[in-house]
């Protein structure tokens, strides 16, 4: 794999020189040109990013990357983070609600460990990647170092390089109490917005705890300092392993070229990250879902993404992935199993209208 400057040096710009040829498969299909929408953009996207005319979506992988919060102990969540280990255990055991979408669309769930505070065994379904037992407190210094920070997202690139023959979609999915502060921190330093543009209720904390969590964003950045001109230095002062895990997963879709759907405001506090170490990562994302989290829509315009659902979700995991991911699947049979006019004998339209006599 190599190191990360590696990685980022290796990863090329969607090629879009078939665009014309997918358009033109798209248009032929029997239907008027465009008629179904962003459907018809996903199958063209598809298309680009992983070069297949003809592509079948078979094999999907929803990666949930799970990680603690030293910054938990300022009490910026609803819940006690012995929920997070708890949670592991529920997605191993399929009952969480990540694990009912994703049977729906008939994905896997691989939960991966990038830095829970509970030694877990070796089963199937679960990826030990452990940093740490969770990050510091990021209000008394870095919840990282950079050393470990570059180390969560190589990560996340090893686990694509890992599971990257034969699959065809990638989707991501977050556990980790506390893990929307650091992703609020993460939004406000990258894109400058004031932490109280970004800083929602989690968990379903009451308006006091809302304060308390602005306040303690706010002290996070003035401590340390990240420079937002460097994301991974971001990452290391106010980030979190599993988001460490999922832009390394960005990454790796981009260098393996495997479009990847990005799940919530966690997620996509990854792929903020992902797409400020490299811009290109951008033309393979495919954003799921518009979240609750007032800073999630921030994140979305700074990553040039407009989301394919607006369903009220905050619940993260994957399941806005999964929801995501099975509208992928629906654009790319459009175009590989809808008949063309020829196929069908039906008429196209006409260029121009027919003249009638008077």
């Amino acid at each position: 794999m190599g190191n990360l400057q590696e990685v980022l040096k290796n990863i090329q710009p969607v090629d879009t020189s078939r665009t014309n040829v997918i358009q033109a498969q798209l248009d032929n299909l029997t239907k008027p040109q465009g008629s179904l929408g962003r459907l018809e953009e996903l199958a063209k996207k598809y298309c680009l990013i992983t070069g297949k005319d003809k592509p079948r979506i078979r094999n999907k992988i929803i990666f949930t990357f799970a990680g603690d919060h030293g910054v938990t102990e300022e009490g910026v969540s609803a819940f006690p983070k012995e929920v997070t280990p708890q949670m592991v255990y529920n997605f191993i055991r399929g009952g969480a609600g990540v694990n009912v979408l994703a049977k729906h669309i008939n994905a896997r769930v691989i939960v991966v460990d990038m830095g829970v505070d509970h030694d877990f065994e070796k089963t199937d379904g679960l990826e030990i990647k452990k940093i740490g037992r969770g990050t510091r407190n990021m209000t008394k210094g870095p919840a990282m170092t950079r050393d470990e920070a570059e180390r969560a997202v190589l990560a996340g690139v090893e686990l694509v390089e890992k599971y990257r023959e034969g699959l065809d979609l990638l989707g991501t999915g977050d556990m980790g109490i506390g893990n929307t502060t650091p992703s609020s921190a993460i939004v406000s330093v990258i894109t400058g917005a004031e932490p109280e543009k970004v800083t929602g209720r989690g968990t379903g904390i009451d308006d006091r705890s809302l304060r308390n969590k602005v306040a303690i964003i706010k002290k996070a950045v003035a401590v340390n300092d990240p420079d937002p001109k460097d994301a991974l230095d971001v990452l290391a002062k106010v980030g979190g392993y599993e988001i460490g895990g999922i832009a390394g997963l960005v990454l790796g879709a981009a260098l393996y070229k495997i479009p990847v759907v990005v799940d919530g405001f966690i997620s996509t506090a990854g792929a903020l990250i992902a797409a400020e170490l490299n811009p290109l990562v951008k033309g393979y994302i495919i954003a799921a879902h518009q979240s609750v989290e007032i800073g999630h829509r921030k994140m979305l315009e700074h990553l040039e993404q407009v989301p394919l659902l607006d369903l009220n979700l905050r619940l993260g995991e994957g399941t806005g992935a999964a929801l995501g991911m099975s509208l992928v699947e629906a654009g790319v049979k459009i175009l590989t199993e809808m008949a063309t006019f020829a196929d069908a004998g039906v008429a196209e339209k006409n260029e121009e209208p027919v003249k009638r006599e008077a």
